[in-house]
């Protein structure tokens, strides 16, 4: 408790859920260990948070940075929203950190997102030392690696050769991050991955939301790049009360969901989320109700309220409840979920690897192809749906792809394996594991710093 001996770092996240909630449960570990978190945000962002009762998060001290006077406005929404967020920080971060100067407890540290490189040349120059956390797979992150580096040819699809690349699997072209092999879609987000690396090597602290034993041989390599530290999974200790992550975008339901959950037998019911981002079009929010339908089994499904107008008009809940949004946590961690259909969302993976709940695999964009990859083919915790080709997976597909994990002699075997890795990832982060080692470590440095 006391190694950290009261050393004072900044946090700053990327704000998007998906970044937020790994970088805050890495600052609630560090408390634990003795030190003290200043969470940085915007003000616009910081009236979206829902701040939610946890013990470890009300330590979390939230300062925030006046939203700047002039925004940009040119450019695809997604780089507008880059542009201002940069700017905005730019412009306030060093100010806070020239206030934090003339405190008690000076800031020593700042753990920055790994898509805002520019943070650690501001923490340079104000002297503090930088950690970047990579809220990615290491796998993805690699493949962007290699995309700065000049690195990885992109085969066309037509040649359907495999594409190798040191210590990964044989990749397929549908196998990489979507942002790299549909060029111009998503420009500003391409963009903002590759440059992730620009900083990278002048880094003080590589982190990686991953464990030794789930990523093994590409950390290895990454390593030869730079020294590491693995600190996964960043997800809350389900032995605790403080189940929860502490801050949301969104608001969750009423728990009528768990009560909903309480009446189903144990691995009978099949969770679907598609994550705070993704947005399903009408016809293939179509495709995913029937499927839910043939599959004949009880399903939650969250679907935002900005999505319900998507829904079938027709669709008729006999065996399934639909909620805008819930606590997923407690949602994979009851026994009477036997199946998760995911987006591949990173958080959303590690969360079902760590509860050991199998995976039907429907990736939608930017790295969830590749966790689709590895979650069917490397780590066989699930089956990946095929999409058609309109680029729409059938109802049939998601229909047979449930039925496979819940009701098949396949589904066996990948409960089998959810359950190993469930273990593994249980111990890296347990007292003597790898993330748990590797966390002390750098609280140790954090205080010699």
């Amino acid at each position: 408790m006391a190694s950290g001996s009261g050393t004072h770092i900044l946090a700053l996240p990327f704000p998007l859920q998906g970044h937020i909630n790994p970088m805050l449960q890495l600052c609630k570990t560090l408390i634990t260990k003795g030190i003290r978190v200043t969470l940085v945000t915007t003000v616009f962002i910081s009236s979206s948070l829902q701040i939610q009762a946890s013990t470890t998060s009300n330590l979390i001290n939230i300062e925030t940075i006046p939203d700047a006077a002039t925004t940009t406005s040119e450019g695809d929404v997604y780089q507008v929203f880059i542009n201002n967020f940069k700017e905005t920080i730019t412009q306030g971060l060093p100010r806070l950190i020239e206030k934090h100067k003339q405190s008690s407890y000076p800031a020593k540290a700042i753990v920055y997102d790994s898509v805002l490189p520019w943070t650690l040349d501001i923490a340079h120059q104000l002297g503090l030392k930088g950690a970047v956390l990579f809220t990615q797979p290491c796998t993805v992150c690699s493949i962007f690696y290699h995309m700065k580096q000049g690195t990885l040819k992109i085969p066309n699809e037509d040649e359907g050769s495999d594409i190798m690349l040191p210590a990964m699997p044989p990749l397929k072209l549908k196998d990489l991050p979507s942002l790299i092999y549909d060029i111009g879609a998503y420009t500003a987000l391409f963009n903002l991955l590759i440059d992730q690396f620009s900083t990278y090597r002048d880094a003080d602290w590589r982190l990686f939301n991953t464990f030794d034993k789930l990523e093994d041989e590409i950390l290895k390599w990454i390593t030869s790049e730079g020294p590491i530290l693995t600190i996964g999974p960043t997800i809350p200790p389900l032995h605790t009360d403080d189940i929860e992550y502490g801050l949301s975008l969104f608001k969750p339901d009423a728990e009528a969901y768990l009560k909903w959950l309480e009446t189903k037998e144990n691995g009978s019911v099949v969770y679907v989320s598609f994550g705070s981002l993704v947005t399903p079009g009408e016809k293939q929010m179509e495709e995913i109700a029937r499927g839910l339908v043939e599959s004949n089994c009880f399903f939650l499904w969250v679907v935002r309220a900005s999505e319900e107008s998507k829904l079938p008009p027709d669709f008729v809940l006999e065996k399934g409840l639909i909620v805008n949004w819930c606590s997923q946590l407690q949602v994979l961690a009851h026994p009477a979920v036997g199946c998760f259909v995911t987006h591949c969302g990173w958080n959303s993976t590690l969360e079902a690897l760590s509860f050991g709940v199998p995976m039907v695999a429907m990736a939608q964009w930017t790295d969830q192809t590749t966790t689709a990859k590895l979650i069917a083919d490397v780590w066989q915790i699930g089956v990946r749906t095929k999409a058609d080709e309109n680029d729409f997976v059938t109802r049939e597909e998601i229909a047979g792809s449930v039925r496979e994990i819940m009701q098949e002699e396949r589904g066996n075997e990948i409960r089998r394996n959810a359950s190993k890795w469930k273990q593994l990832a249980k111990e890296a982060v347990s007292e003597g594991g790898s993330s748990h080692k590797n966390i002390t470590e750098f609280v140790i440095q954090l205080s010699g710093s």
